[in-house]
């Protein structure tokens, strides 16, 4: 079974990496971009029957280690057929 997980910063936090990657885009000529916010993107291959349990299991690897829940959201993706 393969999941993604999907990390960003929460609304109101300050991002440092997305203010450079917006000024780059601007000396570029990309004058339009307003906002840059990065993240992460983790794929996870696990083995599991039950696609319930193993969506908690990954809620579980985010809290405790792949996302900051203090300062980042996260989205759990299930894929099928990969």
């Amino acid at each position: 079974m393969k999941a993604r997980i999907y990390v960003t910063l929460k609304t109101g936090v300050l991002d440092p990496q997305g203010e450079a990657v917006k000024k780059s885009l601007h000396v570029l000529g990309y004058g339009n971009v307003e906002e840059v916010r990065m993240g992460k993107f983790v794929e996870v291959d696990l083995q599991a029957g039950d696609p319930e349990k193993a969506r908690q299991e990954l809620m579980e690897m985010s809290d405790k280690l792949l996302a900051n829940p203090v300062i980042e959201n996260y989205r759990v993706e299930m894929v099928e057929g990969e």
